[in-house]
């Protein structure tokens, strides 16, 4: 069973978490390295791509370049060594052009594929010649479809020349191209998956430590140890360090106002027995004021050297004590207390509740209320004991203690006074009026909290508060 007492520990991979903050920097730069790389692969496939099919279309080129130049200048071949009968197929999608020009006099001689329609010159759309006089690039064919254009000068002399282009249709190319960019795009997405998971482990293995240590401190709250102990990483060990001498130095603290609390009542109360004394044995006035006063003053010092031992209790390694036999156990022994009264008592108690810490103290805690509920009941005192629901799963779990009663309740305005020390609603009721202070004092040391409103069976409800612990361990075989 999880200590629901534990310190609440941070949500793996949640907003805030460093966890999350780790995985969201790794996916991102893990996304934006991928897509890099995808576009450069990608772009890199295009450029070998189109290079191969350019070599394809400048081995027509030259073919036709080679006649062009054995025939004479006012002659257009018609190449028919090409040897590839897409060339004779209209709109085919292969097509060549050969166009002289020369004293202002532009001819054409194409392919038989391009019927009555001509191949755009890639000089005129801007593309400039590399060394070799040779142009690659794209233009539009016959019917709107993407040419891929390979296109060479042979210049004459003087101002005659020759401009061979042969075309194909690019979507070959495109389809090509299409296939390995599919592909590489599922295996970046593998590639990112895969590297993620990485991520995932290494954070969860690298944060390991961090989570031993919140085990370590939850121990150490809870009272299962007094320091840090085990092996870390050097980056932890000055944390680690430093936590340690914190709780030494805290422990220090404690103890040494314990002591002083604990040294000074017991210096109170030889002086203060004297003045008991020395007034008893006169009856006067100012005799009887003393002996009241001095009264005060050892129940004052009476209570906060017990105060000293509850905080003593509370920092030490606690114990663990099941709630139900405790609650149970109170509420029958005040129905035999308050006989006289004729009170029910009704008892609910949730299963498996706990509670880290002296008995002594809850049975203190409880009585006090129990106690106090029967004073004021008229028939009927409903004792419950419920486990609240944590705000977030990191939350410490805490479970209430409600007590109500049908007697005539507390105004609104009076229940500040209550819990003072000392402070007692109607001196009718026996008591030293420092019952309920105790209960929220103790609830404090604790870690919970004492409240006051009214109860739905016409009362007083007093709620107690206290952090819940878990089932202590079996105890081990022999």
């Amino acid at each position: 069973m999880t200590d629901p007492n534990a310190a609440p520990r941070p949500a793996e991979y949640t907003p805030g978490s460093l966890a999350f903050r780790l995985f969201l920097s790794a996916m991102v730069i893990t996304l934006v390295v991928l897509a890099m790389a995808g576009f450069v692969l990608s772009s890199l496939y295009r450029s070998a791509a189109e290079r191969s099919f350019d070599r394809r279309l400048d081995v027509y080129l030259k073919t036709i370049v080679a006649e062009v130049a054995n025939a004479s200048d006012a002659t257009l071949p018609d190449p028919m060594a090409l040897g590839d009968p897409l060339f004779s197929f209209p709109r085919s999608g292969w097509y060549w052009q050969v166009t002289f020009s020369a004293g202002g006099q532009v001819r054409h001689q194409a392919s038989r594929s391009l019927v009555d329609v001509r191949l755009p010159l890639l000089s005129e759309l801007g593309i400039n010649a590399r060394p070799g006089l040779m142009r690659e690039g794209y233009a539009a064919g016959p019917d709107g479809e993407v040419l891929r254009v390979v296109e060479r000068d042979v210049d004459l002399g003087g101002d005659a020349r020759y401009v061979v282009s042969v075309a194909a249709v690019a979507a070959e190319l495109e389809e090509e191209i299409a296939a390995f960019n599919l592909a590489l795009v599922g295996t970046l997405v593998v590639l990112a998956a895969a590297f993620l998971l990485v991520v995932i482990v290494q954070v969860r293995f690298g944060l390991k430590p961090l989570s031993r240590i919140s085990d370590s401190l939850a121990d150490v709250r809870s009272g299962k140890a007094e320091r840090l102990d085990g092996a870390y990483p050097t980056e932890i060990v000055p944390l680690v360090r430093e936590v340690n001498a914190l709780i030494d130095a805290n422990r220090e603290i404690v103890e040494r106002a314990r002591t002083h609390v604990g040294n000074l009542a017991h210096a109170l109360k030889t002086p203060l027995s004297v003045l008991m004394n020395e007034a008893g044995t006169r009856d006067d006035p100012l005799a009887e004021k003393v002996r009241d006063q001095a009264g005060v003053m050892r129940d004052q010092v009476a209570h906060y050297l017990e105060r000293a031992r509850m905080a003593a209790r509370v920092t030490v390694v606690a114990s663990v004590c099941d709630v139900t036999p405790v609650v149970t156990s109170l509420a029958r022994t005040m129905e035999k207390i308050h006989r006289t009264k004729d009170l029910t008592i009704d008892v609910r108690i949730a299963d498996d509740v706990h509670f880290r810490g002296e008995q002594q103290d809850l049975e203190e805690m409880v009585g006090n209320l129990v106690d106090n509920a029967c004073k004021w009941a008229t028939s009927r005192v409903e004792v419950e004991v419920v486990i609240g629901r944590p705000k977030s799963p990191g939350d410490r779990v805490f479970y209430h203690i409600i007590i109500d009663d049908d007697g005539p309740g507390l105004d609104p305005g009076r229940r500040m006074d209550v819990g003072r020390r000392g402070r007692r609603l109607d001196e009718s009721k026996p008591g030293s009026g420092l019952g309920l202070s105790i209960v929220h004092e103790l609830a404090v040391l604790y870690g919970g909290r004492f409240e006051l409103s009214s109860a739905p069976i016409g009362g007083l409800r007093t709620e107690l508060v206290l952090p819940a612990a878990a089932a202590p361990p079996p105890p081990s075989a022999p």
